[in-house]
């Protein structure tokens, strides 16, 4: 498979001269997506094809509604009391970094008093430009492994731009993808530089195994974390 990134120069609309991007779906209370309490903006548009992806129906770049990036923020900030001083807002999709008005909304967002915003992205797109923007985004870039089918997409360049308040997420899905996992974190000394965490494929491996796998190859500074949405509902639910 060739990955594609036509979607990224997709034309954009116009709404009374200003751009617009494309939202899959708009979540005002989520608990899962970065810490507290988040307003979940979900884009459009992925040019991967991840084996076990979760969110495989917002690959579409043009599906959903289209908003202006001042638009988007107004609707985001009306539940600002939701999520209070710890929380705030997680662009997420697809691969958010996709919509040509992306940076046009970060900015915006990055002007907002107290406003803490935070990127989930798959690494296959250059984080430099976003990085720069003065008071912009943290970020959770979910490095793709041999099991997803995509890791020859992945950027490395990028783990020079993480700092203290990003993350590194390795998607587990077998003993060959610790492996992989163990040495990129060793590769690019990730536990100094950023949060690294394992998450497992759902069903696929076992959690004992993963924990044995840390203990033995010494990944003291490496968190797990569960799919806890799928363990406490039903695994097959929309949305989980």
């Amino acid at each position: 498979m060739t990955l594609s990134q036509e979607p990224a120069t997709t034309e954009c609309n116009m709404e009374n001269g200003a751009k617009t991007g494309y939202v899959h779906s708009l979540e005002s209370f989520g608990s899962v997506d970065g810490p507290g309490v988040r307003y979940v903006i979900f884009l459009s548009g992925c040019a991967m094809r991840c084996q076990f992806c979760h969110n495989p129906d917002t690959w579409n770049m043009t599906a959903g509604k289209s908003y202006t990036a001042d638009a988007l923020l107004k609707q985001a900030v009306k539940y600002r009391t939701y999520w209070g001083n710890k929380g705030g807002i997680t662009v997420s999709g697809g691969e958010p970094l996709l919509q040509e008005e992306i940076g046009e909304l970060l900015e915006a967002m990055a002007k907002e008093e107290n406003l803490r915003v935070e990127i989930e992205t798959n690494g296959s797109v250059p984080l430099q430009p976003f990085a720069e923007i003065p008071n912009g985004p943290s970020f959770t870039m979910d490095y793709k492994l041999p099991g997803s089918g995509m890791e020859k997409y992945m950027l490395p360049e990028n783990f020079a731009v993480l700092r203290a308040q990003d993350t590194v997420k390795f998607v587990v899905k077998d003993y060959e993808d610790l492996c992989r996992a163990r040495d990129v974190i060793w590769e690019y000394d990730l536990t100094e530089k950023c949060h690294v965490y394992l998450s497992p494929v759902y069903g696929q491996i076992e959690l004992e195994n993963i924990v044995n796998f840390m203990k033995d190859t010494r990944l003291n500074d490496v968190n797990m974390q569960l799919q806890m949405h799928k363990i406490i509902w039903d695994s097959e639910m929309r949305g989980v």
